[in-house]
């Protein structure tokens, strides 16, 4: 199966100059823990998770009201293909240490895959595999 089959096309986005109230509140109405930081140009330049808003935001030195996007954001998103395969995107999040990544094509932001759509994805697979198990031992 590839990237393509499971990843969201509905990515949220934010702009690196919005504040991260406003960013919350974007988390919040669009039922999503994480964000697509983009510059002007629609370019991705990192995400931004509820974790960012809590650890680096609410915990940090500033105060909350003076930050923007810009201010807390990861930096070091890597990205992936639709047509990149599950295994490997695994391998890659695994290595990394990531929840959330990117899908790009042509330098396009096209989706996002998260941990959580690979788990339902995963689930099924076994759902499927039990299945033939079950057809073996009637009981």
């Amino acid at each position: 199966m590839l990237v393509k089959d499971i990843a969201h096309t509905d990515v949220v986005t934010v702009e690196v100059e919005t504040p991260i109230v406003d960013v919350a509140r974007t988390m919040r109405d669009e039922r999503v823990g994480s964000v697509v930081v983009v510059d002007g140009k629609g370019v991705v330049a990192g995400l931004l998770t509820d974790r960012d808003l809590v650890v680096y935001g609410l915990a940090g030195d500033r105060p909350v009201g003076d930050l923007v996007a810009n201010d807390i954001f990861s930096t070091n998103v890597f990205c992936v293909a639709p047509d990149d395969g599950i295994t490997e995107v695994v391998d890659k999040m695994h290595d990394e240490g990531v929840r959330r990544i990117p899908v790009m094509a042509d330098g396009d932001l096209v989706g996002i895959v998260t941990l959580d759509d690979l788990l339902c994805h995963l689930s099924r697979e076994l759902e499927e595999l039990a299945d033939v198990v079950r057809g073996e031992f009637p009981r």
